[in-house]
């Protein structure tokens, strides 16, 4: 059975197949994985940083060739292909260059003892579950903090990208990681729940849907094992008002379009002042009608396809059930009549709670906008939603801004810009967008002993 394959989205040809492991192939991982944690452990945290910076520089010197497989694979637009592999870069530097003050010990005041101190050691394997929109972001920032720990990764990434998968594993081992201390696994799903129920893994962290979420934290709470899930998002995009309404819009498209939409942090709802609405909505519904949908390799390309026809359509079938249940389609809402997983940048208004488009996740380049009559109206909507990734908020008055963001029921809360990743800030959600964060220190104390040493007094 072959379920890995990179097949190109942008005109649905199969370029190259990778069989799954046979059940043999994966105990040898987990046995090869468990037998590189001891000595990876044990290894310098200065070595291990120095691992992460030679894999950085490499992520730089491949950074063209990296790219052009992440838009083969998944359909990212060139530039942004190569501004993902800019980022991933940037991270690993992160934790490289913080080592000392991320890894140091924390020296407790507390009486009755000559020393009490909390250390931050490994845990042991990990398996990282990993989706296809982000192929490199999204793996490192899993594997980069827990490497720098000395945790060892087994990494079961996409079926549709798997030479990035494999490409990830072998500039580990260019950059001088110890074999086996990452393992790529082209593993079934039912594999993966052995693994995590396996003592010789001691936890899992995993980006993805929430259907997958509920299987892996299910099979990992069976097994008493930390779990840290990134699911999906229905960010709210709040505009209260603006003294550049077409700076404002720039931003918002750029919010719900970047990755053809495919993003779990992307703006999904528009949630404008009646003040600002007419406005706001003939501009955007402009901007939308501009955006040119292409070849991803082509850099005048503003959006590439979906990541398959099956996403594509499925994404349809939401936009046409709430057209059907009485919501109002601005502009877009069909299949582009040409090869490959295209779909036309979609906005839609009147939106209802009986239609799915209100509480589903709309995983493409559609966006749902509601016009609100006060702060509290646009709070109420915008927390009416089972996710709570995150969201922003947009005026000329930033303190204004501001205590609305904090009223958000989000992970993360932006005034005046959108999904901003950066090495050192934390990402994650709560509600049904998942539990624990990555990047920054944050990312560092997920999976990591936490060790007091306390020394009485003689």
């Amino acid at each position: 059975m072959t379920s890995y394959k990179t097949v190109n989205p942008a005109t649905g040809e199969t370029l190259a197949e990778f069989p799954t492991l046979d059940d043999g192939g994966v105990q040898d991982a987990l046995a090869r994985s468990d037998a590189a944690y001891t000595s990876w452990a044990a290894t310098a945290p200065e070595e291990r940083a120095e691992v992460l910076t030679a894999v950085a520089d490499i992520y730089d010197q491949r950074a063209d060739e990296l790219a052009q497989l992440i838009t083969t694979e998944m359909g990212k637009p060139i530039a942004q292909a190569k501004g993902e592999i800019q980022l991933s870069a940037a991270i690993l530097r992160y934790y490289a260059d913080n080592a000392a003050d991320l890894l140091a010990d924390e020296v407790l005041d507390v009486p009755g003892a000559e020393s009490s101190v909390v250390q931050k050691r490994p845990v042991g394997s990990l398996v990282g579950v990993m989706p296809w929109n982000f192929p490199h972001y999204q793996v490192v920032r899993f594997a980069a903090p827990n490497l720098l720990l000395g945790n060892t990764i087994l990494l079961k990434h996409a079926g549709n990208c798997p030479q990035s998968a494999l490409v990830i594993e072998e500039i580990f081992a260019e950059a001088g990681l110890p074999k086996d201390a990452y393992i790529n696994v082209f593993a079934t799903n039912d594999q993966v729940a052995d693994m995590i129920a396996d003592s010789r893994v001691q936890g899992v962290s995993l980006t993805g849907s929430e259907r997958a979420g509920s299987s892996v934290a299910e099979t990992a709470g069976k097994n008493l094992k930390k779990v840290v899930l990134e699911l999906g998002g229905s960010d709210a995009f709040i505009v209260l008002d603006s003294d550049d309404m077409a700076a404002t819009v720039k931003s918002a498209t750029r919010a719900r379009l970047a990755n053809t939409g495919q993003a779990c942090n992307g703006a999904k709802r528009f949630l404008v002042a009646e003040d600002s609405y007419d406005e706001f909505v003939s501009l955007i519904v402009a901007a939308f009608e501009a955006t040119t949908a292409g070849d991803p390799s082509d850099k005048s390309s503003h959006i590439g396809p979906l990541s398959s026809e099956v996403a594509r359509d499925a994404l349809v079938e939401q936009i046409d059930e709430a057209v059907a249940k009485g919501a109002t389609l601005l502009t877009g809402g069909k299949a582009i009549d040409r090869p490959g997983a295209f779909l036309e940048p979609t906005l839609l208004a009147d939106v209802t709670p009986e239609m799915r488009a209100y509480a589903e996740e709309l995983f493409g380049p559609v966006a749902v906008i509601y016009k609100v009559s006060s702060v509290d109206e646009a709070v109420t909507l915008a927390n009416d939603s089972c996710f709570g990734l995150s969201g922003s908020v947009w005026s000329s008055d930033p303190d204004v801004a501001r205590e609305v963001a904090e009223r958000l029921e989000v992970g993360m809360a932006f005034v005046n810009e959108h999904g901003t990743s950066l090495p050192g800030l934390p990402f994650g959600g709560v509600k049904r967008s998942g539990y624990g964060r990555e990047l920054g220190p944050w990312g560092l104390d997920e999976f990591v002993n936490k060790k007091l040493v306390r020394v009485s007094k003689k």
